[in-house]
């Protein structure tokens, strides 16, 4: 959600947007956000969706990005990029870096900052801001795609956490601006291999459990015709 603000300054008027947090929690309308060099090929293609989750006074309140009202900025370079998705007025940015080594690439820093209007009458206006740095987030081998279906939680600063849903990006790169072969995420993995671990383990207790029973029978069935 958003507020629209009018600002006087003499006889000017300007509008400017402040993000307006939230208490309840809504699932991040994802975006699709296309990079191009400065030869006009893609070189970085994302698709997510993002929320931003504020703590204050031990209170969690929660925005997300608004794909709609998204200004795309950012650079490529050989080995490193950079995917910067801003908010108007700088009310709110999420930036990626990319770095690329000799078999993949990965996200090395993550930054994050929030100017929401305050979350109380007669609070200070305040802005929460983070990064982490020095990662290997989001890593996938070159010329492939990185993809996460499954929820990315970071937290960014002790005040503020990055919600990724959704999430598919491939840097370096991006062939007809279509996403190639995924390389998927652990979370993502564990979700599908787990059911069937499980059910692979069921059966081999029923299959015990049958031999055991047939075992046994045939063993009470020898004894009786000794008799």
């Amino acid at each position: 959600m958003w507020s629209l603000r009018l600002q006087r300054n003499g006889s000017s008027k300007a509008l400017f947007y402040r993000p307006v947090l939230q208490h309840m929690e809504t699932i991040p309308t994802p975006g699709s956000y296309m990079l191009r060099d400065h030869a006009g090929q893609p070189c970085i293609k994302a698709n997510l969706g993002a929320e931003y989750v504020v703590i204050e006074n031990k209170t969690n309140w929660y925005f997300s990005l608004d794909p709609s009202r998204v200004v795309l900025s950012g650079e490529c370079s050989k080995d490193e990029a950079l995917l910067s998705l801003m908010l108007p007025d700088n009310s709110a940015r999420l930036e990626f870096t990319f770095r690329k080594d000799e078999d993949h690439f990965y996200v090395t820093k993550l930054a994050a900052r929030l100017f929401p209007l305050p979350v109380c009458k007669g609070c200070p206006n305040k802005t929460y801001s983070g990064f982490l740095s020095n990662q290997t987030l989001f890593k996938a081998a070159n010329d492939r795609s990185f993809k996460c279906t499954s929820e990315s939680l970071l937290s960014v600063s002790s005040e503020l956490r990055i919600k990724l849903v959704r999430l598919q990006m491939q840097a370096f790169g991006v062939p007809d601006g279509e996403f190639r072969e995924e390389d998927e995420c652990w979370a993502d993995f564990n979700h599908r291999a787990v059911p069937i671990i499980i059910g692979s383990i069921a059966t081999g207790v029923l299959l015990g459990v049958v031999l055991s029973f047939l075992i046994i029978r045939d063993r009470h069935a020898s004894g009786y015709e000794r008799l």
